[in-house]
This record gives structure tokens, sequence and C-alpha cells, in this order.
């Protein structure tokens, strides 16, 4: 799909949101939204693949029966729907019974049937509870059909949806349905909410260009990245996935060079973003066997997985990624300080759980893998416990590279941040600091880093290509020896090892005394003969 189409999609999907939702909470409406463009997906992929799977068996409707094809093979084959909805769960991993397709749904939005929302929510059901293998139990927990946000009764929600969904299903019945579009579609529609969702959108969205840089810096070589992409990553994780955007760009830089991933792991605190990230992953082709998303908090490590005791069953990962809520309030407790992933480091203050998060991420990456994480300026000189915890990681080889970004570039928050490569084994035995705070372009409601269009520079690829051939260049980037960075107290603020300050230019003072000297004469001869004519008009003289 081109950019144009994309954009196309984009924004007549979002025009639809925007003509719709009334006096709805944009938020609110995102989660309908977006849940319908989800079940349009499944439902298209699963009558393709029907489709095929039956060949001449499948119906053949006239062009003014508006029934699923699939329904009127349900009703003619009863005996051997069974049989059919194995091989279906064998081949696309789930089933979605004839109702419950988007085609018939559509349908009944079309006809403004009364039955509309009574269906929707049995499909939604049916959909949570028993069309994967996996269970995907609460997966449309957050959309309230029975909503007065929807209408004051069932006639009137009913009618509502019926709008909704007509609107929707005429939007893209022009567009392509396979999983690359509808699924680049469900991003430009998450980023599209979570520009309009300010400081909230920190909760679910990471902006694309930052994006970027983290999947191409977790999926080059570890130990040499100038020798490029690495072919597989048989484990990914990002402890605070959000929507799950950043571990789908981690996927897509690497399919595209040629590699592939083994499976995917995400957490998610917040119920709604949970949800979304589960069906972002599906909606982009992803089989619910190549992904785990769990609902629950990466501080309390409540999820059994990253529990495991037994070395040989510890999950270790060849990529790790977050955004984690910068500086977040949280309990440590003594329990918390004998944990297994802070025990060697020591506890985050109650102020700022930075550290916390990235200790818990770390604990789970591989000897030869790459983490990247985005965090706030201050855990590059704050004191105190987060000085000891920083401190151990730079003794003990851990970090590789520090990023500064420029401010402004996030939807949450209009501070600069910096991006931490860390890794368990690295060869330099120097950090390297790369100071990109100043290149980039500066917007109305927010800064951008520049993509190379129409002559520009290119700010991801320089920051990228910086890091993969540890380059130095004045006033952007330097590699530090450790001896250098002790002398600092390990303090790692950017500016005291790459300053974007420019230099002064050197003064020569015996010069500049000369020509100086040299303008007093001037004005004092002026002043003379301007006397002179005053004297004559018998004006005052300037003094």
């Amino acid at each position: 799909m081109t950019e144009h189409d994309l954009n196309k999609l984009g924004s007549t999907l979002w025009g639809i949101a925007d003509d719709l939702r009334g006096a709805m909470n944009a938020d609110d409406f995102r989660d309908y939204m977006l849940s319908f463009l989800f079940l349009r997906y499944l439902s298209d992929n699963y009558e393709t693949a029907a489709k095929r799977e039956l060949g001449p068996d499948y119906p053949q409707l006239e062009d003014e029966d508006k029934r699923a094809p699939l329904s009127v093979w349900y009703e003619q084959n009863e005996e051997d729907i069974p049989e059919f909805e194995k091989q279906m769960r064998r081949k696309v991993h789930y089933v979605i019974e004839p109702a419950h397709l988007w085609s018939n749904i559509a349908e009944l939005a079309r006809t403004q049937h009364d039955d509309l929302l009574l269906t929707l929510q049995q499909g939604f059901k049916y959909i949570e509870n028993k069309s994967f293998e996996n269970s995907f139990q609460g997966l449309f927990s957050e959309i309230n059909l029975d909503s007065e946000k929807l209408g004051k009764n069932y006639s009137l929600r009913n009618a509502k949806l019926c709008t909704i969904i007509t609107k929707i299903a005429e939007g893209i019945a022009g567009f392509s349905t396979n999983s690359d579009v509808l699924g680049d579609a469900y991003e430009y529609l998450i980023g599209q909410f979570a520009a309009g969702s300010g400081k909230k959108a920190g909760e679910f969205y990471t902006p694309q260009q930052i994006s970027t840089i983290l999947s191409e810096i977790v999926t080059l070589d570890s130990q040499e990245p100038a020798m490029g992409k690495k072919n597989k990553l048989n484990k990914v994780l990002d402890f605070a996935c959000g929507s799950g955007s950043l571990l789908l760009n981690v996927r897509n830089k690497l399919k595209e060079a040629g590699g592939s991933i083994g499976r995917i792991y995400g957490q998610e605190t917040n119920i709604t973003t949970y949800n979304l990230a589960r069906m972002n992953m599906l909606l982009h082709g992803m089989k619910d066997s190549e992904f785990e998303i769990h609902h629950g908090d990466s501080l309390l490590n409540d999820w059994d997985l990253l529990n495991e005791m037994n070395p040989a069953k510890k999950l270790l990962c060849d990529a790790v990624v977050a955004n984690p809520p910068f500086s977040y309030r949280w309990e440590p407790n003594e329990a918390l300080g004998e944990n297994f992933r802070f025990k060697g480091y020591g506890l985050a203050p109650k102020s700022a759980a930075d550290f916390a998060f990235l200790l818990h991420g770390f604990h789970f990456l591989s000897d030869e893998g790459t983490m990247a994480i985005i965090l706030p300026h201050g855990v590059l000189f704050r004191g105190g416990a987060e000085a000891r915890i920083r401190t151990k990681l730079l003794k003990d080889g851990h970090i590789d590279t520090v990023i500064g970004l420029p401010a402004n570039l996030f939807f949450s928050t209009g501070i600069p941040v910096c991006i931490l490569v860390l890794k368990k084994c690295k060869k330099p035995d120097d950090v390297l600091f790369i100071n990109a705070s100043e290149y980039f372009e500066k917007g109305k409601r927010q800064n951008k880093l520049r993509e190379g269009v129409d002559g520009e520079p290119n700010d991801i690829d320089k920051i990228v290509s910086t890091y993969q051939y540890r380059k130095e260049e004045d006033r952007y980037s330097r590699r530090v020896s450790m001896d250098e960075i002790e002398k600092n107290d390990f303090n790692l603020n950017i500016s005291r090892y790459v300053s974007t300050a420019k230099k002064e230019k050197s003064i020569n003072l015996y010069e500049t005394n000369e020509r100086l000297m040299d303008i007093e004469k001037s004005i004092n001869k002026a002043k003379a003969e301007h006397n002179k004519f005053l004297e004559e008009l018998g004006l005052p003289l300037l003094p």
C-alpha cells in the first residue's frame, strides 16, 4: 500500500470517527472504531481462507443476495461444519460463525435491523471465548454496547451502531482488505487518537519515529552492529507495550531485512491498552501462537512466565524494547529489595521508578541481546539510589550507548528524553554518547525528526548510523572512556561529554584595541568638522 493510499484510508476513517462520535469522548470512540476495524479484518481473512478451503463448494451468490456466502454453506452442510471448523483452526488459527462475520454485521447495519446490537454482543463473546485456540478473554471488555453514550435505550443504541458501522463499511469498501493495509490503517488511527489524547497518549503510544530508532538498534547484531541486521530474533520483549506498536515495528524492521522473529512477548497494565495490543497483533497477520500479551504490572512482576526460577526455563530475549511511564511513583518495599531483578543493584527511589523498569527488562535480556529503553534525562545524573544503580551498570560494562533526543517529540511530555542501549556482553570498553538534541524540525504542537524527504537531512538515519558504526563527530557524538566517566563520578549528563555549544571565536586584544583607537580618532575628527559648521551657524557645539 502506498503512503498516499494509507493516508487516504486513514483520513477517511478518521473523518468518520470525527463526524460520528458526537459528544462521546475520543478515547471511548477509539475503542469502538478500532474494534470494528478489527472485526472487519478477522472476517475478511476468514472468508478468504474459507473460500480457498471449500473451493468449488463455496457458494456463489447473486449480486442482490446480501447474505454471507458462508452462512448459506452452513445451512446446506450442517454435518460437515465440525470438520470444516477443525480445518480452519488448523490453517488460520480461529473460527468465526457466519452470523458474526463483518459482511453480515454490515448488512444488518445497512438495513437498520433491530438485532444488530444483540448480534454484535454475541459475536464479541464468541470471538473472546471460542474463536481462538488460546483464550482471548476480555478482548472487547472495554466496548460497552449497552453504554448510554450510544443512546438512552436499546433502540437508540442500535440505531447509532447502525450508522457508525454503515459509514465504516462504506469508507473502507474501496480499499484492499489484506493485513498490511488494515494493520497500517489501525496504526494510523491509533496515532491520530494519540495525538488527540495529549498526555494520556503516553499510556499507549510511542511515536513511530522514536519506535523506528529503537527497532533499528535492537535488530542489529549486538556484538558487531556494523555487520548489519541479525537473521533471527528468537524472543522479543516489551514490558510496557501499550498498543503493541513498538513490538510490531521491531518485527517489521527485521522482516524488511529478510529476517524473522520466533515469538513476541508484551506486558501492559492498562486493560484498554492491553486489548488494543492483542487486536493489533492479530490485525497485522500474527497468529495467536506467535505472541503472548499479558495484562499485569511489570514492577510487581505478576506474570508467572517471568517468575520462572529454573535457569533452563528462564525467559531470555534477544531484544528488549520499552517506553515505560516517565518518573513513575511506585511503592518499593523490603520484599522487592530481595527480588531477583533488583537484588544486585538496589531499588529505584519511590519518586521515580525509571531504573526499576530498566532493571526489570534488563534481567530478561540474553547474553547476545540488545536492550533499548526510553527514559527521562534525570536517570543520567540524579544522585542517591539512582547513582548507585547507574554506577554498577557502568562498572559491569552494561551501558553501551546514551542517545539524547530533542524536546517535545512525545504526546505525553514536552521534556527531552534519552535512549539507553544496554547489553549483557559488549565489546567496546567505552560508552558512545550521541547528542541529537538539536537535530529536528520544529512543529506547532510537537517537534519531529526529519526523514530525508525532499533533500532534507535524515535525523533518524543519522542516529542509527552513528550507533551502528560507533562514529564520532564534533558536537554530535563521542566515544568516552570509562576512566573519564569515573572522573565525572559516573554522571552521564550528555553535555559533559558532547557539548553542542559553538566555540567562541578567539579575539586578538591588541588588534581590537588598535581598531577601537582608530574608530575613536575618526569620531573626534568628524566631531571637530561638525562643530565648525555649528559655530558658523551660531549653534551650541557638541561636547
